[in-house]
């Protein structure tokens, strides 16, 4: 779910207009990270894994813990993805990318870090250079989904929705039923204005046991995009603080209210398949 100030996502990616500004938010916050299931021990040790389930605090202390870590040694690797998962989770992206670049430098065949930076980028709007990085990262003999998934979210970011499907169905072949690419494939057709596919899409992924708070704030937002406020606020409140779900409300409507929307969805507009 996307508001006119975020709440804890911190990535910055650039903003468009309307409708299409707010999944191109969504699809860049979904970029971020891999969407992984929320562990209760290790965050600390591993926030390169759990940094989408923690809170601004706790990724403050892992980002100070790391930093350190990373001043005594930067040229290791763990210390290097998890201080750099930290820097872009906080929104400090610019940082981030300088943290993880310097990590290729040190471990240039190593996919992790290679990924890694390639959301670094992403994160900081750096779509051309990310998606460079992907493409040389990924191996045809042993492909990996998630970089197949992070690939679609920078097509979809350019305008390259069919392309970016198809990097979605790549990633499906390999992971069935992963949460985080139904989601994307979602956002993917919700940016084409075809939101009931969305909405069937990302509803799959909801379903999935291992889908984490940010694919159901995606229905959500797809939801609220179609004038589906009841459920919309049922789900952001679930999620979010009140003040968080409020600002998304909020946001949606006056979003959906200056491009006339809100009518047109009363008087049984609907969207057209992309």
């Amino acid at each position: 779910m996307i508001s006119a100030n975020p709440g804890p996502f911190r990535c910055r990616p650039r903003r468009a207009a309307g409708i299409a500004g707010a999944v191109l938010l969504a699809v860049a916050l979904a970029a971020c990270s891999s969407q992984i299931g929320v562990g209760s021990r290790g965050k600390m040790a591993d926030v390169a894994r759990y940094s989408g389930s923690m809170s601004e605090a706790e990724l403050r202390r892992a980002a100070n813990h790391w930093g350190k870590a990373y001043k005594r040694n930067a040229e290791d690797r763990d210390t290097a993805l998890n201080y750099g998962a930290a820097l872009v989770a906080l929104g400090r992206t610019d940082q981030a990318v300088a943290v993880l670049q310097r990590a290729t430098i040190s471990n240039p065949k190593d996919r992790d870090v290679r990924s890694a930076y390639g959301k670094a980028l992403v994160a900081n709007g750096d779509l051309e250079e990310a998606l460079r990085v992907i493409d040389q990262t990924q191996r045809s003999d042993t492909p990996d989904w998630r970089l197949h998934s992070a690939k679609g979210t920078i097509l979809d970011q350019i305008g390259r929705h069919e392309e970016a499907r198809r990097e979605y169905h790549r990633a499906l072949q390999i992971a069935p039923g992963e949460p985080s690419v139904l989601s994307n494939l979602g956002l993917s057709y919700a940016l084409a204005g075809d939101l009931a596919r969305a909405e069937q899409h990302l509803r799959r992924a909801v379903s999935h046991p291992e889908a984490d708070s940010r694919v159901r704030q995606n229905l959500a937002l797809v939801l609220g995009l179609q004038g589906n406020f009841a459920e919309a606020e049922a789900i952001a409140r679930t999620e979010l603080d009140p003040r968080q779900a409020d600002a998304n409300m909020a946001y949606l409507r006056q979003m959906l209210s200056q491009q006339d929307r809100w009518k047109d969805i009363r008087a049984g507009d609907k969207p057209t398949t992309g």
